[in-house]
């Protein structure tokens, strides 16, 4: 499907791809993955066409569409739904010039074509798709211009997902979701019957999309099967491998200089000697494995406090006079792990600021250890860095009583040492810039860590770093993540924020997903806390299973019956417009019965679609 043949790109003089070679296999759903600064998004502009390399290049079939997500996000006055409809140009031009074409064997073909990418059924299609990506009805019609960057941003994906090209280009699909709607976008590509190509550092979702693993280290591609987990053991014994290698490597080279020294000087050896040090001059030396220091984070243990840090008793909070949060009755101690799950909108970000003191209640009370100090991170402290200071710039500025040694240990602890202490801001990587973020907020060795997103800059192998430096840290931890691994990991508190209350959910992580999965409302207790074992989860998931799937197997029966109609009228079609192409029994029927059968196959094809229809938004309706 797609062949990367000695691809090399140099960018600033610098070489970002060297050489890079890989055959993706065809219909496969592969993850790129490399660190930060690989040249993921370079590789993926080079397959686009968007940058000439090099040498080398990136070939598909010559009929195969590509689809690319848009670097900007959609703007104006038309809706999420006229935007996502409008981005199969094909079915766009074919429908206006159906409605005013005169040439009828033209139209014959428009017809046979228009059935053949099922663009009736392109409305609701149209529609599930924005429905998964968190944009009901309403929102679905209002103008792209009412929306932030990030919701544009989700119109711009569905517009891709819903143009279904044959290789599908995806860089970081999740990073402007939540959490339920990363768990929609999964189940979509998992289905999805094209090549995919996507670049994510979210293991669960690698886990649970891919089957295979695209690795870009130091210019170079090496293709893995398997999902994340796959690679990461086949990595590391690829690592174990090297270092034996390097070891016994290294062992020979001391063996042959020792021998090459000691020979050199005597005739009877010399030409053993300088045979012996060719070979040592030929060997190629195998690369050492280095410690990276991008993934260096080291949170400061505060003093201790006693319980509790927090408590919200029937506290409101808001913007403007409308609260966005009601009724808030919770308490948050030293040790917690708190992770915060909802849809973006609901209010996690506005709970999170008033926990950080940053907005007031409305009502009600908020009480708070008096010497209890708050680091809050969000992704709007990346974007505020100065490109034109240094990190040592940075934090010296917020460290003025300090010695410089203290400020140049609370960045070594985030890996800013040495010469990336006193480089520009502007020069550093989205993951340097994010753990420059951290380490700024942690200065003062916070009794409570409030994260916002704080992964959508990181790596994998930096994400696995932040959750062990996480565990360590000697303080509570308040998280808002789309990344479910990090959120298995870190958190032992899960706080559901929705439906204008922000309540304990009596469960793991699991179970709200089953819950989200089955697409079940949230049951609780009389305080509205939405509490479900995992017994009932499962149990909801099963239901949920056997009331879709009749309606599945009706909506497919449907489409087969579409299709093979379809077929028969576009045979019609052609015996109609070119008598001598017609075949089988079509060759001695008559214009008249040729007319009279198009007719009994249009209304069969609009009943069928119909059906389909009815058990499309049933299945909707079930499924969400």
């Amino acid at each position: 499907m797609l062949n990367l043949t000695d691809i090399t790109v140099r960018l600033g003089g610098r070489t970002i791809l060297d050489g890079a070679t890989a055959a993706l296999p065809p219909g496969g759903r592969i993850g790129l993955i490399g660190r930060n600064g690989a040249g993921k998004s370079t590789l993926l502009k080079v397959i686009s066409g968007d940058l000439e390399p090099d040498t080398g290049s990136a070939e598909m079939p010559r009929r195969a569409r590509l689809g690319y997500i848009a670097q900007e996000a959609p703007a104006g006055s038309a809706t999420p739904f006229e935007t996502v409809l409008a981005a199969d140009t094909e079915r766009a031009a074919l429908m206006a010039e159906s409605e005013t074409g005169a040439d009828p064997h033209r139209l014959g073909e428009i017809h046979e074509k228009l059935n053949a990418i099922q663009a009736h059924s392109a409305p609701a299609r149209a529609a599930r798709i924005l429905a998964g990506l968190g944009f009901d009805e309403d929102a679905q019609h209002a103008p792209l211009d009412s929306y932030s960057g990030g919701w544009r941003m989700r119109v711009a994906l569905a517009a891709l997902l819903f143009s279904a090209p044959d290789l599908l280009l995806l860089d970081e699909p999740s990073n402007h979701l939540d959490l339920e709607a990363v768990l929609w976008l999964e189940d979509f590509l998992k289905s999805y019957r094209a090549t995919i190509l996507l670049v994510s550092h979210e293991r669960d979702f690698l886990n649970n999309v891919v089957d295979h693993i695209l690795h870009l280290e130091r210019g170079k591609l090496t293709l893995y099967p398997g999902g994340y987990d796959a690679f990461e053991k086949q990595r590391a014994e690829r690592q174990a491998q090297q270092e034996a290698a390097k070891a016994k490597q290294d062992a020979q080279r001391a063996k042959l200089a020792d021998y090459v020294a000691r020979n050199s000087a005597r005739a009877s050896t010399a030409k053993q000697a300088q045979s012996r040090a060719k070979a040592l001059a030929r060997m190629q030396p195998i690369a050492a494995l280095v410690d990276d220091p991008s993934l260096s984070f080291g949170f400061p243990d505060p003093e201790e406090l006693r319980p509790p840090l927090i408590t919200l008793d029937l506290a409101s909070v808001g913007y403007g006079e409308k609260p966005v949060l009601e009724r808030l009755n919770l308490r948050f101690d030293p040790d917690d792990r708190i992770a915060l799950l909802g849809r973006n909108g609901n209010g996690k970000t506005t709970l999170a600021r008033l926990l950080a003191a940053q907005l007031a209640p409305m009502e009600g009370e908020v009480n708070a250890s008096g010497k209890m100090r708050v680091g809050y991170f969000t992704q709007y402290q990346v974007e505020e860095l100065d490109p034109g200071d240094t990190p040592l710039q940075h934090m010296t500025a917020q460290m003025r009583d300090e010695k410089p040694a203290v400020v140049r240990a609370q960045l070594g602890r985030f890996g800013f040492s040495g010469d990336k202490a006193t480089t520009k801001v502007g020069k550093l990587s989205g993951g340097e810039r994010a753990r420059l973020a951290l380490a700024l907020i942690t200065r003062d060795a916070p009794h409570l860590l409030i994260l916002d997103e704080p992964t959508n800059h990181l790596d994998v192998d930096a994400r696995e770093a932040l959750v062990q430096a996480l565990n360590d840290y000697g303080g509570a931890v308040i998280i808002i993540s789309h990344d479910r691994h990090m959120l298995e990991m870190t958190a032992d508190r899960l706080v559901l924020v929705d439906s204008g209350e922000a309540n304990e959910f009596d469960g793991t992580l699991d179970d709200y997903i089953a819950f989200v999965l089955a697409k079940e409302p949230a049951a609780g207790s009389d305080k509205g806390a939405a509490k479900v074992s995992k017994k009932e989860a499962r149990k909801a998931a099963a239901e949920a299973r056997e009331k879709t799937q009749a309606l599945r197997k009706r909506a497919r029966e449907a489409e087969a019956a579409i299709a093979k109609l379809a077929d028969e009228r576009s045979a019609i079609d052609r015996a109609m417009f070119e008598p001598a192409a017609a075949e089988g029994p079509l060759k001695n029927m008559a214009m008249g019965d040729l007319m009279q059968r198009r007719a009994e196959l249009e209304s069969h094809i609009e009943k069928a679609e119909a059906t389909w229809l009815e058990a499309s938004e049933a299945l909707e309706t079930e499924t969400g």
